[in-house]
């Protein structure tokens, strides 16, 4: 184990995750979310496949005997795509990226009810303080809604908004089914199907509206495949480096390069809500994480194959 490597690699992967959704961004004005997803996830897969061949895992990550469980958490994973690609074409970088934040709180509970893991009273209070801290964060938006700033604008940030929280729901959930599937098979398996799933689904969405690429448009979505790619390599090599414990704070490092990618490249500010919000779903998150340390749960293998918002 080399904790330090582990957390370069983390935040490397978090850096690389970032600028996919920043490339996202940027061609979501023009290229629909369906064909995002397809670009992103047919670029990556190469990646994968490759490192797993390099690693002589190739021919044993395809094998499972449990397809339609792979299918099923690849539909939740490329939903939560689609859905936080289209978020992002609507809200900053930094609010997006805050909402996404609920989706490990949101797990602990879904744990709860589907998995029979026991909640004690500090994760009951840190789940209810995050849930708490999304809403100041969306309130704004939400408030889009009364009808008295009616605009296109307006509407559009209230939806994005309502699509970044039900996108964290949808990555809690996929969590979730992989805690189960890693019981089973390895995490490269896990990626592979949900890489293959994701590719064939955001193909069935071709007939409602693909359009050509630019240029420029093409090398975004290539850049964001690659990204996605190598982001996900780095942080399934960062736990088997370190502890998930010691790394998964270095989850929240996100909001560093949102507001860096929002700012530089968007002229991106986040506004008061913003920052209360995030922080007190980051300080939730992290006493959650510290929990699950006390209490001995080590959830890298699930954690190394879980699905990003990229």
């Amino acid at each position: 184990m080399n904790p330090s490597r582990g957390i370069l690699l983390k935040l490397g992967s978090v850096a690389f995750f970032m600028s996919l959704q920043a490339m996202v961004k940027a061609a979501s004005g023009h290229v629909p979310p369906g064909e995002i997803v397809f670009f992103r996830s047919f670029f990556a897969l190469p990646v994968i496949l490759g490192w797993l061949a390099y690693e002589g895992r190739l021919h044993s990550a395809l094998r499972t005997t449990q397809p339609f469980a792979h299918i099923s958490r690849g539909v939740v994973g490329v939903t939560a795509m689609g859905l936080s690609f289209t978020a992002v074409g609507y809200l900053p970088l930094p609010e997006v990226t805050a909402i996404f934040y609920a989706a490990p709180i949101i797990t602990v509970a879904l744990a709860a009810i589907f998995l029979g893991e026991q909640v004690r009273l500090i994760r009951i209070g840190a789940v209810l303080s995050g849930l708490v801290g999304v809403l100041i964060i969306m309130w704004p938006q939400l408030q889009l809604l009364d009808g008295q700033h009616e605009s296109a604008a307006n509407d559009l940030r209230a939806f994005g908004a309502m699509l970044a929280f039900i996108a964290a729901c949808c990555i809690a959930v996929a969590k979730i089914l992989v805690r189960k599937l890693v019981g089973i098979d390895p995490p490269s398996t896990v990626v592979i199907y949900a890489s293959l799933t994701a590719i064939c689904l955001s193909l069935m969405s071709a007939p409602f509206g693909w359009v050509w690429p630019t240029g420029w448009e093409f090398a975004l979505l290539l850049g964001a495949g690659l990204a996605g790619g190598v982001g996900q390599l780095m942080l399934t090599t960062a736990y088997t480096h370190a502890e998930a414990s010691t790394i998964a704070p270095f989850d929240y490092s996100s909001m560093i390069f949102a507001l860096a990618f929002g700012y530089f490249f968007f002229s991106e500010l986040p506004t008061i809500q913003t920052v209360v919000g995030a922080s007190i779903v980051v300080i939730a998150g992290l006493i959650i994480i510290w929990r699950e340390a006390r209490l001995g749960k080590d959830h890298s293998k699930s954690r190394a194959a879980g699905p990003t918002t990229g």
